[in-house]
């Protein structure tokens, strides 16, 4: 009888370190990485309209996103901007959208993981995390496997689908901290 009691303790230890290490891990991914600065500048105001776009080149960056290095993140558009110090873009590339977006702001960048698995089950790498809408992280990434399917619309998730190359070029750029504009 020891012995199985023994076994029943152990498993319920496991149990409730496993569940404090998922909720340790859900607090880091919210928590901002400055407590002491705003993570979004807050919606805008209704009736907010879309960014000004140069019709004859969809890659340019949109006016009204700010100065200095950021992140620019077009829900509308599904296009995302590198854009470095001195205002000028570094990169532009495509991304597909998750089933969740976020709310257009600025956002700072909270949390990053190399390699793990998404919130659709693939296994994904580059993850750069940077809001969350409603218990859903919002963040860019790219599939290992190199794909980037439609997500399905019956599934909440928060990855912002990257090729694999733009994802390492995501990675090196969007560290902790970095500034996130979101744009419709």
């Amino acid at each position: 009888m020891a012995s199985s009691s023994a076994g029943f303790v152990a498993g319920l230890t496991a149990a409730a370190l496993a569940t404090i290490g998922f909720l340790a891990h859900q607090a880091s991914v919210a928590a901002p990485h400055d407590p002491g600065r705003a993570r979004v500048s807050g919606p805008p105001a209704p009736g907010t309209s879309k960014a000004p776009r140069d019709r004859g080149h969809p890659e340019a960056l949109p006016a009204g996103t700010g100065r200095g290095e950021r992140v620019v993140y077009s829900v509308d558009d599904d296009r995302v901007w590198l854009v470095g110090a001195d205002g000028r873009v570094q990169r532009t590339f495509e991304v597909t959208p998750s089933t969740v977006d976020p709310a257009p702001g600025t956002y700072a960048v909270t949390s990053r993981s190399n390699r793990v698995t998404g919130s659709d089950g693939i296994p994904v790498e580059h993850v750069v995390r940077f809001a969350s809408v409603d218990g859903v992280v919002i963040g860019f990434s790219a599939a290992v496997d190199g794909s980037m399917p439609e997500p399905d619309p019956d599934e909440r998730t928060g990855g912002i689908r990257e090729t694999r190359a733009d994802g390492d070029a995501m990675w090196r750029f969007a560290t902790i901290g970095q500034r996130v504009v979101v744009i419709r």
